[in-house]
């Protein structure tokens, strides 16, 4: 049977910290780094972060819309990615976004997540916005093969507020999506797990109380939510600050830092990772 998500994550983290390196192939940073906006640049790019991020970061996580915008090109520039990201200790998360129902949820399982995956990885970013048992029988696929997901719950994007912070039964959006989640782990992790397979994506630049979310802050747990936490570095959360955002939940949050490494360039990646991996362990070491 395939090891749990929440136990392979787990074991990331003991071995290379809780940094997560975006691979985010953007315009402008592929004219920073001198690679033409073609196909031919973005593959440069992207196996340049991943060689990188191999033995330095446990995590890496592609932006799909990066490759999707260059069409079928990109599409196959991300599946030779994913292979050859497979080969490694990597944990590999697609930020893709995806949520359906029925089969065409059932469809976007078997292209990231299924037994013959083209753009096989770990775990998939969803949308719970067409209603979050419409998650449920991806969660129940998730746990046969061993993958997990990580659903949007608080967004930093300012029109995500108007939905997220909305109340219903007393509570927010976000706050249902968080407490079912923490619900499902409890009942699915692995024995033991410190992690659940089912995480939250929670912006790092937002005020989690403004969502209802301020349980967090305060809160460690057995099989604990995986938090995805975008928004480290150049969106202006500072990694030296993840208590003071997280409290105790900062042991279970993955750390997405892109730009502010990705800028550093081929020559200056590895050390712009190390230093990102520095100043996370001072945040984490803090009261």
């Amino acid at each position: 049977m395939p090891t749990n998500f929440g136990v392979s994550l787990s074991a990331a983290f003991q071995k290379y910290g809780q940094l997560c390196v975006g691979i985010d192939p953007h315009s402008q940073l592929l004219a920073d780094w001198g690679l033409e906006d073609n196909a031919a640049g973005l593959e440069k790019f992207s196996n340049l972060v991943l060689d990188a991020a191999v033995g330095n970061v446990g995590v890496i996580k592609p932006q799909v819309s990066f490759f999707e915008r260059h069409g079928s090109a990109g599409f196959a520039i991300l599946e030779r990615l994913a292979e050859r990201a497979a080969t490694t200790d990597l944990v590999v998360i697609m930020d893709a976004k995806r949520g359906d129902i029925g089969t065409t949820m059932s469809a976007y399982f078997d292209a990231w997540l299924g037994q013959n995956a083209p753009f096989v990885c770990d775990a998939l970013t969803v949308s719970p916005y067409l209603g979050f048992d419409s998650l449920s029988e991806t969660m129940a696929g998730c746990l046969e093969r061993g993958k997990g997901l990580f659903v949007l719950s608080a967004t930093s994007n300012p029109e995500g507020a108007k939905v997220q912070r909305a109340t219903n039964s007393g509570q927010t959006i976000a706050a249902q999506i968080w407490e079912s989640l923490q619900k499902i782990n409890k009942v699915t992790a692995a024995p033991n797990a410190v992690l659940g397979s089912f995480g939250a994506v929670l912006g790092a630049t937002l005020n989690l109380a403004n969502f209802g979310l301020q349980s967090i802050q305060v809160e460690a747990t057995a099989a604990a939510t995986p938090i995805l936490a975008p928004g480290f570095g150049a969106q202006g959360a500072e990694l030296s600050a993840t208590r003071q955002l997280f409290g105790a939940g900062a042991n279970q949050v993955i750390h997405s830092v892109s730009r502010s490494v990705l800028q550093a360039g081929p020559a200056g990646l590895i050390p712009a990772i190390s230093a990102a991996k520095a100043e996370l362990r001072s945040g984490l070491l803090q009261a």
